[in-house]
């Protein structure tokens, strides 16, 4: 295991608090039941009350999911999709949420935010009330690398799916004890046609629900997506891709602390982090097999790429860049918001390990691709 020189909660300088909400609070009954029984109700003696809470509060998801179709319904099925979206990829901990928050300042641009994902299934009619009332329990600070966290921040939709019931990865953060889950809904070649007509028809569902509330051009960002060009070019012909790329000898060991945290956060077991850095160093080999494969399927007006580096050093330039590629046009009007968002991160400093030289070799020669293609080169690491 790489060696961190810092403990998850310094790094973070984030302190417990049990009472929290926890991402699975949103789940409908038919993703929380379904996911204990296939764990096989292996909660975790500390865990007890969380999981006692949670299935409390899944009929409530149930209750607002029913009145939430009661009333909106037929106009979700009639809402109309007018521009595809623009979805930014790449590994964790590469800069992707960054990246969010940079073109979500375009007022032509909306996104999932963090209760939408939290309660996908009837954040239309319960958000003017839950908001308010969890407002102050929420941390304003994301425990993994301290960035600005709350309810109106813009989110991975891929922690909506799971709420929907729908089969993910990510559902591995609450249970990591057991083997990790839904591996095949990565790429979704192996899901059986009738799972990934449901992964797609939730999916538009989400996006259907989030264009009601706000007709615009939306931005998603998961690093799962990464996986899923050949599937999101099918469904959204004329999206547009941002791929960010960061130094490998970085990733590895900020992504080590992201699924520590998680897992201590959000899973129903104490977690004991057996086989975690190889699964990072498989799951990364396996995302950038997949991604240089199918990148091919879009057209080169409609992807763009950026480093992770550059966009540090020079946010403006690189948006620029950005919107130039992808011929968003608007450049200019967004660019007072973009100044103002660059001048308020002056402070912000990312958190710094290092990786004993065992784990730099083992970088260099497993993700060897990546790094020969993108330029990078063993240096120190700073997460």
């Amino acid at each position: 295991m790489a060696h961190l020189k810092k403990s998850v909660e310094q790094a973070s300088g984030y302190k417990d608090r049990w009472w929290i909400p926890r991402f699975w609070n949103g789940m409908s009954m038919s993703g929380w039941f379904p996911l204990l029984a296939r764990n096989r109700f292996q909660i975790g003696v500390r865990c007890m009350v969380m999981a006692l809470i949670n299935t409390c509060i899944t009929p409530v998801n149930a209750a607002f999911w029913a009145v939430q179709a009661l009333l909106f319904g037929r106009r979700i099925a009639r809402t109309e999709i007018k521009d595809d979206p623009i979805f930014i990829v790449g590994h964790w901990r590469s800069g992707t949420t960054m990246l969010h928050e940079l073109l979500v300042l375009d007022e032509r641009h909306t996104y999932p935010d963090t209760y939408q994902c939290f309660a996908p299934n009837h954040f239309l009619v319960s958000s003017w009330f839950f908001r308010r009332m969890l407002r102050l329990l929420l941390p304003s600070r994301r425990p993994m690398d301290n960035m600005a966290a709350g309810w109106d921040r813009p989110q991975e939709d891929e922690f909506a799916l799971c709420n929907m019931g729908i089969r993910s990865p990510y559902l591995t953060i609450a249970f990591p004890n057991r083997p990790p889950q839904d591996q095949e809904y990565f790429e979704l070649k192996d899901v059986p046609p009738e799972e990934l007509g449901r992964w797609k028809q939730a999916l538009l569902w989400f996006l259907k629900c989030l264009t009601l509330n706000s007709p615009k051009r939306i931005v998603l960002k998961s690093p799962a997506h990464t996986f899923r060009l050949k599937t999101l070019t099918q469904l959204f012909p004329d999206a547009r891709f941002i791929h960010i790329v960061r130094d490998p000898y970085v990733i590895l060991p900020s992504t080590v602390n992201l699924w520590k945290r998680l897992y201590r956060d959000e899973g129903f077991q104490t977690p004991k982090y057996e086989g975690l850095e190889e699964h990072i160093f498989r799951t990364f080999s396996r995302m950038y097999r997949v991604f240089q494969r199918d990148r091919r399927l879009i057209e080169p007006s409609r992807f763009c790429e950026v480093r992770y580096e550059d966009l540090v050093a020079d946010p403006i330039g690189q948006m620029r860049t950005i919107y130039d590629r992808l011929e968003l046009g608007g450049f200019d009007e967004v660019l007072p918001a973009l100044e103002k968002y660059v001048a308020d991160q002056a402070d912000y400093r990312t958190n710094r390990y290092e990786i004993s030289s065992e784990t730099r070799a083992e970088i260099s020669r497993r993700w060897s691709a990546y790094i020969e293609q993108y330029g990078y080169s063993p240096q120190v690491a700073e997460v």
